[in-house]
């Protein structure tokens, strides 16, 4: 096994609370399926939003769909003036046997745009 770093982000719709939770909650979830994951596979997880987006901590959608004793963290991404708005985006530390080239880092609704080096 061994541990691998897998990307995300997805742009939400507008700041508000539940839209925070759903969009976190797809992207997590979309990880975790493309990657053939489940939660004892991860170590931990790095959230990150843009400052536009206080309503609420992505950690808590990675709560609500399972991931009740992994290591969450969350902090505010840095304000670049022609950054995207309104981006969670994710760092996950997973045990995989997969290669770095075979993992699938996912990049949903408008932060597709993000990296489309690697978005899929």
């Amino acid at each position: 096994m061994a541990v691998r770093a897998i990307r995300g982000a997805v742009q939400v719709d507008a700041d508000e609370r539940e839209l925070v939770i759903e969009a976190t909650a797809e992207l997590v979830a979309e990880v975790m399926r493309r990657n053939g994951l489940s939660t004892d596979d991860v170590i931990s997880v790095l959230f990150t939003a843009t400052p536009d987006l206080t309503s609420e901590f992505p950690a808590l959608a990675a709560r609500k769909v399972g991931f009740a004793d992994v290591p969450l963290m969350c902090a505010s991404e840095i304000a670049v003036p022609h950054g995207m708005p309104r981006v969670v985006r994710l760092m996950a530390h997973v045990e995989t046997d997969l290669p770095r080239s075979d993992l699938h880092h996912v990049y949903l609704r408008g932060a597709q745009a993000l990296r489309l080096d690697i978005a899929q």
